[in-house]
């Protein structure tokens, strides 16, 4: 090759400058994507936009966007569901710090802190349920029974969790809330695997009387029957 068909030599510095701005690029990507999920934007359990759209409207290109999205799978905010999109199940890095510890527990030690969260929401919910409170309830056990006759465990499991989330919500503790959310990957697995993947009628657990006692303001009743299907009665 002649001297004047040589490529032109490469900036000192050049390269470094260039992953510096891409990591920067990144850098803002995440913090964007994680000041969206705080405030609210895509609540918890949600699915958020596509890879493209994401794209548009953080004007960065498609493979930043990736890169941020795998910081906060990683980080425990997103989950990614194979098939269905990627998904909202903490808002903060120490909520996806717990979770992570979670899905390394053993399935009867995740039972347990269902145990320890689920019944106490449960009585504090009947004692502070409002009428809002209790048409979500209604509306999300007759989710959960729509998709148990339809035999989709996904959907189920989505169902059963949107129940239980209400329950909490109702219980009015904020902390309460947020740290179950943080367990939200690991009571999906335990849900999945108590139900198994084909919706057998066996293993159908009514919430319908549980539901009740917290309409009917009996947190005594209600813990009972949180109790119940948890195998502690």
């Amino acid at each position: 090759m002649t001297p004047s068909a040589a490529s032109p030599p490469v900036p000192a510095g050049r390269s470094g400058t260039s992953r510096r701005s891409r990591q920067t690029l990144v850098r803002q990507a995440i913090d964007s994507l994680r000041e969206q999920i705080a405030a609210g934007d895509w609540p918890l359990g949600t699915r958020i936009p596509t890879e493209p759209r994401l794209a548009e409207a953080l004007g960065v290109g498609r493979n930043t966007v990736r890169e941020a999205v795998r910081a906060l799978v990683h980080a425990g905010v997103l989950e990614c569901r194979q098939g269905s999109g990627t998904y909202v199940i903490s808002t903060d890095e120490l909520a996806g710090a717990v979770a992570r510890r979670c899905a390394t527990a053993e399935w009867r030690e995740t039972v347990e802190v269902r145990r320890a969260f689920e019944v106490e929401a449960a009585r504090l919910a009947a004692q502070r349920r409002t009428p809002a409170d209790v048409a979500s309830l209604d509306a999300a056990l007759a989710d959960r029974e729509a998709a148990w006759r339809g035999g989709d465990l996904a959907r189920f499991v989505d169902a059963d969790l949107t129940l239980h989330r209400a329950i909490m919500a109702a219980a009015h503790n904020v902390m309460l809330a947020e740290l179950y959310d943080s367990i939200g990957a690991a009571m999906r697995a335990t849900v999945a695997e108590a139900v198994g993947p084909d919706l057998h009628p066996d293993r159908h657990v009514d919430h319908a009387r549980l539901v009740a006692a917290i309409r009917d303001g009996d947190p005594d009743r209600a813990a009972r029957e949180a109790a119940v299907y948890l195998g502690t009665d």
